[in-house]
């Protein structure tokens, strides 16, 4: 796999993962109204890839993932630094910050590849298909 691209998980193995490691920091990047409103995983601390007003990139991104990290962006090799996990709607911005990380120097970097909520179904439904709350993974809401 390439170094540019952060490892796909599932809901599933994202929450094992989480089980597994006390270090393991999972980052809902989607927008304030969607973590608050929508609903995001138990124990997501939030920071937001694109967020209203402007629905720009966050420029501070990086920087504040490295402050979650304190400091542990410099580690010797992928095993010996924290993973941290993102999730977004349904995996696609995630990929994407995924890779500014990685580019970034940031290492151990997974996305949940089928989001909070999953893709859309026939209806234009999401939480149907798959995602992390489909699978009954915990979650909270506002």
């Amino acid at each position: 796999m390439p170094d540019h691209e952060p490892t796909a998980l599932s809901p599933q193995q994202a929450y094992q993962l989480m089980q597994d490691n006390s270090r393991a920091i999972l980052v809902d990047i989607r927008s304030t109204m969607e973590y608050l409103f929508v609903g995001h995983p138990g124990g997501a601390v939030h920071v937001p890839w694109i967020d209203e007003p402007d629905w720009e990139v966050n420029p501070d991104f990086v920087a504040e993932i490295r402050k979650l990290l304190l400091g542990g962006v410099v580690c010797d090799d992928q095993m010996n630094c924290a993973p941290v996990i993102l999730i977004c709607r349904s995996g696609k911005r995630s990929l994407e910050a995924g890779r500014a990380l990685l580019e970034a120097g940031v290492k151990n970097v997974s996305h949940v590849d089928e989001g909070f909520e999953g893709e859309l179904n026939e209806k234009h439904q999401r939480s149907m298909l798959g995602g992390w709350r489909f699978h009954g993974l915990p979650w909270e809401q506002c």
